[in-house]
């Protein structure tokens, strides 16, 4: 089973990339995190966030692989414990689908890719940059990765 992390942005700064690399290859290969960086949309004076949004949204949607499951994160979104997110992981290694984790730009995301999705998760009510989400996805796949084997990394 694969984590596809589709995320709008491609030129990250270096803490994020390293951030996100970090946690990416603490991951085992049965539930592998992979990262798909979407470029952004156009923001020129002459567009509207909601087209530059609605560019971002048409390449994410072309970025899902067949038969996953899709889980937008929004701020609107379910928040959810590590423990709760372990149990979630668990169910997903156990259907042997890929899961689709679809993360926005700086708008947020496209309403096509929230109706694509068959869940909304909010990381929390606070705002975050949407390049530091890469890096709180990627530790927090890992902590209950971690929770779920049993090991001593996540402590409640």
């Amino acid at each position: 089973m694969r984590i596809h992390l589709i995320a709008v942005g491609t030129r990250m700064p270096e803490w994020v990339t390293r951030g996100y690399g970090e946690y990416a290859k603490r991951m085992p290969r049965e539930c592998s995190l992979q990262l798909v960086e979407i470029p952004p949309g156009d923001r020129r004076k002459s567009r509207t966030k909601e087209q530059a949004r609605g560019e971002e949204g048409q390449r994410m949607l072309a970025a899902i692989p067949r038969d996953c499951e899709v889980i937008a994160l929004d701020v609107s979104g379910r928040a959810c414990t590590t423990a709760a997110l372990a149990g979630q992981l668990a169910d997903w290694l156990e259907s042997g689908r890929d899961t689709v984790l679809l993360i926005g730009g700086p708008d947020g995301l496209a309403p096509a890719c929230l109706e694509r999705a068959s869940r909304r998760w909010s990381l929390s009510e606070l705002t975050f940059p949407h390049a530091l989400v890469r890096v709180i996805v990627a530790e927090q796949l890992y902590r209950a990765w971690t929770l779920h084997q049993g090991h001593p990394y996540h402590r409640s």
